[in-house]
């Protein structure tokens, strides 16, 4: 190894990407030095110390790698090596088809497997401004808390204005304040294990009607002046935001009713409240897409307004707080770097990708980046046709740089499936019918060449 190849590669932040993208550069032989501003600088949103904190959701979403992009993306990630999914894998919990974790031994893991790395260097502290000259190899995975003096240094770099928008954070409840008298076990449409993985609360039309009542004039926190004209994402919306477009908005949303059956009830509920496990003990359950601004107290007060939750105890309340991202199609090249300043890459949600396994996958793809140019290695993009390729292609070519958002994984990032010559109206139907799998099957066949590239 050239004096060039031992130096190391610095890492800002130490969350799903920057922890991904750290396991990739040192299997590949490259040392790492992996910053962290915590427990020095604490955000609004994080709790601990460990690496790969997960602050909203315990659920990296379906694991149907036939069917659903981000369950193709699971398996992509963990044919590459990835240290997020061994992880998740180890610690899942029972959520039907998703892929569930216990979040505290989750992310104890990944902070034990890269502490225990020989080439991996944790280190304390913040990291104020650009990062040091003499670091020929950065990537910035400082996620949506980015700390205002590295966002400001980004600004003044690029000359782009940051955009923002709220995440959201769900309230979790201990089973056993939940009243079973009530409450069912049941996952939709009955899939999962037997007698179902989530608990669900049913609500008539009167206590519904309510309920968006009380979430329409229930006090809320008090935005910061730099808050104010912030955009929420629309896959991450709090409760009352929803119940603002119509009375309807929820129970076509986090509470509908579909695919549910309250067997203590004649006739299918209005609306339901779903609760899933968020530790391995069992011992509490997150509700599920109930983001919320709301006041802690009016959080008490109108969440035990739900049959089943009248005695609830809380073990955490809701929240938002703010998320920054780059405009990724105009910064950045193919390989994550900054154009303005290529010895810069950037990795996971400030990217401009949604979800924790979209930020982890680009984080793996990062780390692979950083570590063949390092060790002068020729390493391409994946396929466009695997979901990482899709992804990567979507915030760095393909996304429209004029109305950039951030985007999670989904087949319409994917290029089209050419349909078959000569078939039948019939033939074609089912041939559409089964378009996703026969994407998956393509994207995991081209995978495996790309895979085959040596980085180390």
């Amino acid at each position: 190894m050239t004096a060039t190849q031992s130096q190391p590669v610095h890492i800002i932040g130490a969350g799903l990407a920057g922890s991904e993208a750290a396991w990739h550069l040192a299997q590949a032989g490259v040392p790492v030095v992996l910053h962290e501003m915590r427990p020095m600088r604490p955000t609004e949103a994080h709790q601990t110390e460990n690496c790969a904190e997960l602050v909203c959701s315990n659920s990296l979403r379906s694991d149907d790698a036939e069917n659903n992009a981000v369950g193709l993306l699971h398996e992509e990630m963990r044919r590459a090596g990835s240290l997020i999914l061994a992880s998740a894998d180890a610690h899942r919990l029972p959520a039907g088809g998703a892929l569930a974790v216990d979040r505290d031994g989750f992310s104890r893991a990944v902070t034990e497997r890269l502490a225990s790395h020989p080439l991996v260097e944790l280190s304390r502290g913040e990291i104020a401004g650009l990062p040091p000259e003499d670091w020929d190899s950065v990537i910035v995975a400082t996620g949506p808390l980015t700390s205002p003096a590295l966002s400001e240094a980004i600004r003044g770099l690029t000359g782009e204005t940051a955009l923002s928008f709220f995440d959201a954070i769900a309230p979790i409840v201990y089973r056993e304040t939940i009243d079973m008298d009530k409450a069912w076990m049941q996952s939709r449409y009955d899939e999962g294990s037997a007698g179902g993985d989530y608990i669900n609360c049913a609500l008539e039309k009167p206590e519904y009607l309510a309920f968006i009542d009380a979430l329409l004039t229930g006090e809320k926190g008090v935005f910061k002046e730099w808050e104010t004209n912030t955009p929420y994402f629309e896959g991450c919306l709090p409760i009352e935001v929803m119940a603002e477009r119509g009375p309807a908005t929820l129970r076509f949303g986090p509470m509908k009713p579909v695919g549910l059956t309250n067997p203590r009830a004649s006739r299918p509920p209005y609306a339901v409240v779903q609760l899933r496990q968020d530790n391995a003990l069992g011992t509490l359950f997150n509700m599920v897409g109930f983001q919320t601004k709301l006041k802690h107290g009016e959080q008490v007060r109108i969440f035990r307004t739900i049959p089943g939750l009248e005695r609830a105890e809380f073990a955490r309340l809701g929240g938002l707080h703010r998320n920054t991202f780059i405009n990724s199609p105009k910064l950045l090249d193919e390989k994550l770097r900054l154009k303005a300043m290529p010895r810069l890459r950037f990795a996971g949600q400030i990217t401009g990708v949604e979800g924790y396994v979209e930020s982890a996958a680009i984080g793996l793809l990062a780390g692979r980046f950083a570590a063949a140019e390092r060790l002068g290695v020729g390493v391409v993009p994946p396929p466009a046709t695997t979901a990482l390729g899709a992804l990567l292609r979507h915030i760095t070519i393909n996304a429209n740089s004029a109305s950039f958002q951030p985007m999670n994984v989904n087949f319409g990032l994917f290029p089209v499936l050419p349909e078959p010559e000569g078939l039948t109206r019939g033939q074609v139907r089912e041939w559409k019918a089964q378009r996703k799998p026969l994407m998956s099957r393509r994207a995991l066949g081209d995978l495996s060449g790309w895979l085959g590239q040596k980085v180390g």
